[in-house]
């Protein structure tokens, strides 16, 4: 894994020796939400990120359609707390989410899917009363993902080996975008670029044949590199594991 340690560290000691520049409250950005209907509450696996059924379950299911927060498919995957404002309906914490669809509702910036709408309400009542509202004023901040699992290569089922390699990189922790993809060409021994398809899908025209290696980048600063090599005889559909955890 391709981290900036020594500029953690530097970060770390700026903080400790001017706490006055540290601002530790909390900011949360005003804004609206509404809901979606599924038959079982959970997301939509068409959604345009590009995740599946992946995006239909992952959260359980607290999954989120975003607008403004999309970012031509880099918001894919970041999560966010959404807390609702009334008083005597809403839950302090609120509902933890990940985004995996692109959408925009009657001035909002999340269009929830049931389960994730639901955990704005106190209690099952409160919940069900939320709902009759359709849309609510809510405030809204990044938080980081929290996985318990490894790093996911998922190939899509468009690819076509040799001749076309599609790849959507799931369960990524922390609070950074994934912002470029690049793949090891062994016989240049150099990078080069995936294109970034749609949503959280990147790309790669005529891949090189035998194992492929991966790496991604956080932000626009962090590289990581997969522990693993995609093998040879990868297949559309498949999912391999990096061996690679963030936290």
């Amino acid at each position: 894994m391709e981290l900036g340690f020594r500029h953690q560290l530097g970060l770390v000691c700026v903080i400790f020796l001017f706490p006055a520049l540290c601002n530790c409250k909390e900011h949360f950005t005003k804004s609206r939400a509404t809901y979606y209907g599924t038959h079982d509450g959970y997301g939509a696996p068409s959604g345009a990120c590009g995740y599946g059924e992946y995006g239909r379950t992952v959260y359980n299911g607290s999954v989120a359609d975003v607008s403004g927060l999309w970012r031509n498919g880099a918001g894919c995957g970041a999560c966010y707390q959404v807390r609702c404002k009334i008083p005597s309906l809403c839950d302090v914490n609120g509902a933890h989410l990940v985004v995996t669809d692109n959408g925009a509702g009657d001035n909002t910036d999340f269009i929830m899917s049931p389960r994730a709408f639901s955990k704005l309400g106190r209690n099952n009542a409160a919940s069900a009363n939320l709902k009759k509202y359709g849309t609510v004023d809510i405030e809204y901040k990044r938080v980081p993902c929290t996985y318990t699992s490894n790093v996911l290569f998922h190939i899509k089922e468009a690819s076509t080996n040799p001749g076309y390699f599609a790849v959507v990189i799931l369960n990524v922790n922390g609070i950074h975008d994934i912002t470029a993809v690049e793949m090891w060409q062994k016989r240049q021994q150099r990078w080069e670029a995936l294109r970034r398809s749609y949503g959280a899908v990147f790309d790669y025209a005529n891949p090189p044949s035998g194992e492929i290696q991966l790496r991604f980048q956080l932000g626009y600063k962090y590289w990581v590199r997969s522990k693993i090599h995609i093998p040879a005889n990868w297949k559309p559909g498949a999912t391999y594991d990096t061996k690679v955890k963030l936290h």
